[in-house]
């Protein structure tokens, strides 16, 4: 698939089929992730991957009940280390965030390229799914996907809702 199509093509999709990703492709989606850059060397992001229908469940109640998130054959949760930046001068204790967004975007979008689809969730109980999944003190989750193979492929049809190109661009100020 051309690279711009699955730019242009990328949607956040609530709708899997069941079946049961490869591991090989799984694997593959998590190491080209794993190869994202990094604004705060060293590399401090980490991939949970779940995969047990029962664990995705257990899941949900504590992303907000969005049931959808169990329906897909995995889970992937993008978790990173505060890596003490003061990007911009204010983001201090959140510089982390960065980091976990560069993986996740990296992520949906190589599943994209896969055929597979992703939602990225960021509405969740961080402290619940820390302990939920045994994740150290001093790491934080940043967002998480469901992947899965889409019920329909319109699904990926451009998108109508979008501003026109003239209403988001600023020249030289705002």
């Amino acid at each position: 698939m051309d690279f711009y199509e699955i730019l242009k093509t990328r949607r956040c999709i609530r709708e899997f089929k069941s079946n049961v990703i490869p591991d090989d492709v799984l694997m593959k989606i998590v190491d080209i992730a794993r190869n994202s850059p990094s604004c705060s060397p060293p590399y401090e992001v980490s991939i949970i991957v779940i995969k047990d229908e029962v664990r995705r469940k257990d899941m949900v109640p504590l992303c907000m009940n969005q049931k959808f998130i169990s329906d897909a054959p995995a889970l992937l949760v993008v978790c990173a280390k505060n890596a003490k930046k003061n990007r911009g001068n204010y983001m201090a204790d959140y510089g982390m965030l960065i980091d976990g967004a560069i993986v996740m975007d990296h992520i949906t979008l190589i599943a994209r390229a896969e055929g597979l689809a992703t939602c990225w969730i960021g509405s969740f109980d961080n402290h619940k799914i820390k302990e939920f999944l045994s994740i150290p003190e001093d790491i934080n989750v940043v967002a998480l996907t469901p992947i899965g193979y889409p019920t329909n492929i319109d699904l990926f049809c451009l998108s109508k809702n979008k501003k026109k190109l003239e209403e988001i661009v600023h020249f030289e100020k705002w």
